[in-house]
């Protein structure tokens, strides 16, 4: 059979999302500057998909730096894998800030998030060794695990009795002179919860592993200092590898993993992705110390993006909406219904409000129910999150009203 004619009849895991939904619901476009409103369909937006969780991609002294770093250096160089050609003391003062920042020994810097979790992974762990990962992993993890030559187990999200069965399996079956590494997430980007990571730090005494925690949606975020979930939770010296991205909080593309000295020294030898790809360039690397340096020095964003998420999910509490128990400013929004209910509360708020969401169904969450995900930022005003309310307000007869016929159907 030809691949392409293979390929045409092969269905997509978002169904209707990415054919008839296409530049709607799919790949919508969000034009203009990057902001808490921007231009959807030549409307304005306020918009609540975006993790630019501390406004720094809008901030104008950030913006006004970017464009004079990228007249200074523009975006080739430098040109080579940093093995070769592509290394810098620009480069190698930013892995000292985040390692710093993390509070870890030493930091290498990543071209890509999602590359670069998933090229950590197949470096970390060999045909040896045993790779145990939370079941809501994101995709990169579970990418990440498929490109291991480990034994895989996976336990129930948050799941104390599942993580201590498979963590008793691994050391049952794995070689003698093979290891065990347990990868979570710090906040789960799709729930709002936090990875239980002061309770599987705890079964260190008893089942010696390593620990690599993916932070996206914590660094800059979470903890007194906004150096992520771990220092929130008072764990950060039992996180082995800690992972944290620029895509969220730092509006920029790139990542790290911050752990011991001499892991990074492996890591910068063995990471595929990074061994044999381009340097990261020097306009993102000056920005993101630079985004670095703000977000340390303005600890009042953080109480704002705070400030913001409380009142939006008090808001949408208040109305009887069920918003799940997020410990991070996700904001996750749960409701019965089906994928028709997940595209018209979207096409609502966008036509009639004014309001841009992103929403989720089957298969992404289980049959018969309909994720909306809000994103709040330090950059909303209270006007917008009001103006945001009140259109959830008005359409909140058609959500109860889907919510209460599922009820019945499922009794």
């Amino acid at each position: 059979m030809d691949l392409f004619d293979k390929l045409e009849g092969r269905p997509s895991p978002l169904g209707e999302f990415t054919s008839e939904g296409y530049g709607y619901y799919t790949y919508p476009k969000l034009e203009g500057p990057l902001g808490p409103v921007m231009k959807f369909n030549d409307e304005d937006m306020i918009v609540w998909s975006i993790n630019d969780y501390l406004g720094v991609g809008s901030n104008e002294e950030v913006k006004e730096y970017d464009a004079k770093i990228a007249q200074d250096y523009s975006l080739s160089s430098p040109m080579g894998a940093r093995l070769m050609t592509g290394n810098s003391t620009e480069h190698e003062k930013l892995e000292e800030e985040l390692a710093e920042f993390v509070h870890k020994d030493d930091a290498f810097l990543l071209n890509y998030g999602y590359q670069g979790i998933m090229s950590v992974i197949h470096a970390l762990v060999d045909r040896k060794d045993v790779l145990i990962y939370d079941e809501l992993s994101h995709a990169c993890i579970v990418d990440g695990k498929q490109l291991a030559m480990a034994e895989k187990y996976v336990f129930k999200h948050n799941d104390i009795e599942s993580f201590e069965k498979q963590l008793e399996r691994a050391h049952r079956k794995k070689k003698d002179d093979g290891a065990v590494l347990v990868v979570t997430e710090g906040a789960f980007g799709m729930t709002g919860d936090l990875g239980i990571l002061n309770e599987m730090i705890a079964l260190k005494e008893k089942y010696p592993f390593r620990l690599l925690v993916d932070d996206a949606h914590g660094v800059g975020t979470m903890g007194e200092d906004g150096s992520g979930t771990g220092t929130h939770l008072g764990c950060q010296d039992g996180i082995d590898i800690y992972f944290g991205t620029f895509a969220k909080a730092f509006a920029l593309i790139g990542a790290f993993v911050a752990t011991d000295e001499r892991v990074v020294e492996f890591l910068k030898a063995n990471v595929r992705s990074q061994v044999f790809a381009k340097s990261v360039p020097m306009p993102i690397v000056k920005s993101a110390r630079k985004r670095l340096q703000m977000i340390k020095d303005n600890p009042e964003w953080r109480e704002k993006l705070w400030e913001n998420t409380n009142m939006l999910r008090g808001g949408l509490r208040d109305m009887g909406y069920n918003v799940l128990p997020a410990e991070c400013p996700v904001t996750p929004v749960l409701t019965k219904g089906s994928t028709d209910l997940c595209q018209t509360i979207m096409r609502k708020l966008r036509e009639e409000h004014g309001v841009f969401v992103s929403g989720v169904a089957y298969p992404v969450v289980p049959k018969g129910t309909v994720l909306i995900r809000l994103i709040p930022t330090a950059a909303h005003t209270k006007e917008q999150i009001q103006k945001t309310l009140d259109g959830f307000e008005a359409i909140k007869e058609v959500v109860f009203a889907e919510a209460k016929k599922q009820q019945k159907i499922s009794a």
